[in-house]
């Protein structure tokens, strides 16, 4: 049985920069679908599994100075951990998965550090066997406006550390990745009032979930 067979659920990543409104998106659409008696499971990365929270802990942190090579191949496996502990078995019993982030912040946030598409699509085939979100919302916002929001919740992470121009470079890989895949990949306007964002998200995954 093929990947495609098993998966009866329904996968829906959210991605964008630090600060764009990801965990409040994904907790108004889970109310959202769970008003309409569907079953949701809210996950994140990196993270999701007793692995993958162990390793977000050595990513996030900056008590070690990792290499781009070193940070995507942290990344993929909490990935695989992730996928086939958590997102596979949640698609097989037929829910809808929300994914605080998936592969393409690696293809973002590691690519912009240095590393070449080859090798992250070499990793991410080997840990989580390619596997990809049915649709992608990217949460798109001006970065430094993103940056004031992030840094209302605290101290910053190693990558919201690295400043304006790196956030700005993440955007524009972000927006690379929609246009080269527009059917899978939809931009979502962040700014405004989470009510706001909440509904153009519903209008980006209406149709899909309509139709499972």
């Amino acid at each position: 049985m093929t990947d495609e067979q098993e998966r009866r659920g329904i996968f829906i990543a959210f991605e964008g920069g630090d600060g764009a409104g990801k965990s409040t998106q994904i907790a108004l659409l889970a109310e959202r679908l769970e008003a309409l008696g569907l079953s949701v499971l809210s996950t994140r990365e990196p993270g999701g599994t007793p692995k993958g929270e162990a390793l977000r802990g050595l990513l996030l942190g900056g008590a070690q100075d990792w290499t781009p090579l070193e940070e995507a191949a942290l990344m993929s496996l909490a990935r695989g951990a992730h996928a086939a502990e958590k997102i596979r078995p949640a698609l097989a019993a037929g829910k809808i998965v929300l994914s605080d982030r998936f592969a393409d912040s690696t293809r973002a946030y590691q690519g912009a550090s240095g590393l070449s598409s080859e090798e992250i699509e070499t990793l991410h085939q080997l840990h989580s066997k390619g596997l990809e979100p049915d649709l992608t919302l990217i949460l798109d916002m001006d970065p430094a406006e993103a940056m004031t929001r992030a840094a209302r919740r605290g101290s910053a992470d190693r990558f919201e550390a690295r400043g304006l121009a790196y956030q700005e470079e993440l955007r524009r890989r972000f927006l690379l990745l929609a246009m080269a895949a527009p059917e899978r990949r939809k931009l979502i306007d962040a700014r405004g009032a989470p009510e706001e964002v909440a509904e153009r998200v519903w209008a980006a995954a209406r149709r899909l979930v309509e139709a499972s």
